[in-house]
């Protein structure tokens, strides 16, 4: 019971480890389908609150900027990945020539690898374009809007984040944080997110960066029941091994036993077998020697019958 029991126990661990990693599994793809059924409501009101503030930010573009970091922010915490483990923010990395460079955002895969986010969009000239009455001007504004989003893609690229932190993807994902104001440039510039992927640059809107920061939570939720399937095999594997020492030592136990049984059974010959200690040693009694004690009865008796045959 004292050896078995442990053993009893680990097992209901394990069991109910396999269970609880079954139901999260399953929860988490529920949970996952019905957040990918509200995507698109949270994307048309974001995209409607984002549209309001723009025209009420007219043209502030560091305000613009901090409320472009603030949407970024709040779409990581609706992804389900936790900060500075699973994502990090405002990291500094120095070039070979010295130069010093900030990352917005930098994703951590499960493989060591990362994502790096750029949010650093101007929207000065699509805020223009929305507050414009004047379709003239608008044609104005929409070109310089697409320029800039052009700009910003060609400095990003030169940036080369790819050879400066190690295990980053090819590729950088430059964050508009208004959906319209990339459906308006793309519309009017067809080519537009070719021509950034060509230069290493992915355009993602709040919808798509969602998306895809869903996806990269999926992977880590995986990694984390890998590592938990690991985890169970290894101890199974412990537990294996303690129960094979555990069969060891039984079968040792028996041996021994047997082993003792023999010399029990052997010494018991000399005592009780034909010419037996027992009665030469009671003879010694009944010619008189003084002793306080007395040979058991049933000891005497078997002595006398084998001495006999």
């Amino acid at each position: 019971e004292v050896l078995l029991n442990p053993l009893q126990e680990k097992i209901k661990v394990f069991e109910k480890r396999v269970e609880d990693t079954n139901k999260e599994s399953v929860g988490r793809h529920s949970e996952l389908k019905e957040q990918l059924k509200h995507l698109s409501e949270l994307n048309r009101q974001m995209s409607k609150d984002a549209d309001n503030l723009t025209k009420a930010l007219k043209g502030d573009s560091k305000m613009q900027g901090n409320w472009g970091e603030l949407i970024l922010t709040r779409i990581l915490e609706k992804s389900g990945l936790e900060k500075d483990r699973e994502y990090t923010i405002q990291d500094s990395h120095t070039t070979t020539e010295g130069k010093r460079l900030q990352t917005d955002v930098m994703i951590h895969l499960p493989d060591g690898k990362k994502m790096i986010i750029d949010s650093k969009v101007s929207l000065v000239h699509f805020e223009r374009l929305v507050s414009e009455e004047d379709e003239e001007q608008k044609q104005v504004h929409l070109k310089q809007h697409i320029a800039s989003i052009k700009r910003h893609v060609e400095q990003l690229s030169a940036k080369n984040y790819q050879y400066l932190v190690d295990e980053s993807p090819d590729t950088i994902f430059m964050f508009i944080p208004i959906e319209p104001a990339f459906a308006i440039a793309s519309a009017h510039e067809p080519n537009l997110y070719e021509q950034a992927f060509d230069k290493q640059v992915i355009i993602v809107t709040p919808a798509t960066l969602l998306a895809a920061l869903r996806l990269v939570d999926n992977l880590w939720q995986n990694d984390r029941q890998k590592q938990n399937a690991l985890d169970i095999a290894k101890q199974a594997g412990a537990l294996y091994d303690s129960f094979t020492n555990l069969t060891d030592e039984l079968i040792k136990i028996g041996k021994q036993i047997g082993t003792v049984q023999n010399s029990y059974e052997s010494a018991m010959k000399k005592l009780t077998g034909k010419g037996n200690l027992v009665r030469r040693v009671e003879r010694l009694k009944k010619l008189g020697a003084k002793a306080s004690k007395t040979i058991d009865s049933k000891l005497l008796s078997r002595a006398q019958e084998e001495d006999e045959e």
